[in-house]
């Protein structure tokens, strides 16, 4: 597979964000398939491997630990902190802290469940506006300096706080959602991750599974899949939305490959620091996921895709109100 660079790594152009196999989208697959997806997208050449202390509320952390503990010197891990599973009385919620004390909390708790000594990539998951990202970062910086941690990234955030935290230690990769209909870091973030050298990883670049064409009914969701709540699945705008797919489907087929596979093509195509973070539950997805890497789009294909598809023929906002608030990205003037 081709490879890119996030700071002091060399890793696959495609990797796997490993959330699906324990949160967000519904019943989790059993373990045994889990544990053999996993196996398979290190046989096929991926090299790192994203999860977060949110994902399963550590469950996600547990099985990559278990299953990829025996091959730790073949990839790059990657985790995040600063978001996490708290138990409270009638429960454990998902909190936002980015307090030094939590981010340690959250670290030393991650190396336990991943069975290591050392995270590769770590990154803040959210950044906690009650909390200034100097201080944040300062914590972070000083697992790097503990040898915890190697290298640290950001997740969903502003240039300008990018450019900030990068002065308090340097930062090696922003993780955000970037894909033909969510274009947000397009506004400055990408251009600023290539200033400061650092990797732009693009999570959901099939858009959550509206490109790959087989998501045509959003009825059929699990009752607990969070794209239940986002405004661009919703039955109206979804229903625009879907309208797009068949001129798409179309490209692919000139393209010659999937719908999937032009997704991540597309996102690898907007930059050499650019790296596509695709994530699924099916060995069969993974396999196309992975073929994308072979995807050469040419320019007027390149020029059909973002007429096509772009933040002005897409309906509905990426996220609702509250969530919204709790991040730091960018939006497009009105």
């Amino acid at each position: 597979m081709n490879t890119r660079r996030i700071g002091p790594f060399e890793v696959s152009a495609i990797g796997l964000g490993c959330m699906n196999l324990s949160h967000a989208y519904g019943a989790p697959p059993p373990p045994e398939a889990a544990e053999q997806l996993l196996r398979r997208a290190l046989e096929l050449g991926v090299t790192m491997f994203d999860t977060a202390a949110l994902y399963g509320f550590g469950a996600n952390e547990t099985l990559v630990g278990r299953v990829l503990k025996a091959h730790r010197d073949h990839f790059v891990l990657a985790s995040k902190g600063g978001m996490a599973g708290v138990a409270f009385d009638d429960g454990v919620k998902r909190v936002i802290d980015g307090s030094p004390q939590a981010i340690r909390r959250n670290c030393e708790d991650s190396l336990k469940r991943l069975q290591v000594d050392v995270i590769d990539l770590y990154y803040l998951h959210r950044w906690d506006k009650k909390v200034p990202i100097e201080d944040s970062v300062g914590a972070m910086a000083e697992l790097v300096r503990e040898g915890k941690v190697r290298a640290l990234g950001l997740s969903e955030v502003s240039a300008a706080t990018l450019r900030r935290a990068h002065a308090v230690h340097p930062i090696v990769a922003v993780q955000s959602e970037y894909s033909l209909w969510s274009r947000n870091v397009e506004i400055g973030v990408l251009r600023a991750c290539r200033d400061i050298g650092a990797a732009l990883v693009a999570f959901s670049p099939t858009a959550r599974a509206f490109l790959t064409g087989a998501l045509r009914d959003v009825a059929t969701l699990d009752a607990k899949d969070i794209r239940r709540g986002m405004p661009r699945f919703q039955p109206d705008h979804y229903a625009r939305n879907l309208q797009l797919l068949d001129g798409y489907a179309a490209i692919a087929r000139d393209a010659g490959c999937s719908m999937a596979q032009l997704a991540i093509a597309w996102v690898l195509s907007r930059g050499d620091h650019v790296v596509a973070l695709p994530g699924t539950t099916r060995l069969a997805h993974l396999e196309e996921n992975l073929a994308a890497d072979g995807v050469a789009p040419s320019a007027d294909t390149l020029r059909r895709l973002d007429a096509l598809i772009n933040r002005h023929t897409v309906a509905g906002a990426r996220y609702n109100p509250a969530t919204q608030a709790e991040i730091d990205t960018e939006e497009f003037a009105a």
